[in-house]
């Protein structure tokens, strides 16, 4: 594949409403068009979960739906 010098924009994290609220409990996510990437906001360069965007909306409804314990 051929190199270029196209910069990426940096992904727009956001909190989950899930998280905790005493800032030790923070989740962050970052959408894209074919998925989802999952950072701890206290160590956001120790590491990312990608998830594929139907395994994420998934995921989402089912929390809505409280259907995950």
């Amino acid at each position: 594949m051929p190199r270029t010098n196209t910069e990426v924009a940096a992904p727009a994290w956001f909190k989950s409403s899930y998280s905790g609220g005493n800032e030790t409990e923070c989740v962050e996510a970052a959408l894209f068009a074919d998925s989802t990437v999952i950072r701890d906001s206290k160590q956001p360069h120790e590491g990312r979960l990608l998830v594929d965007s139907t395994a994420w909306t998934d995921f989402v409804h089912a929390l809505r739906n409280r259907q995950l314990s």
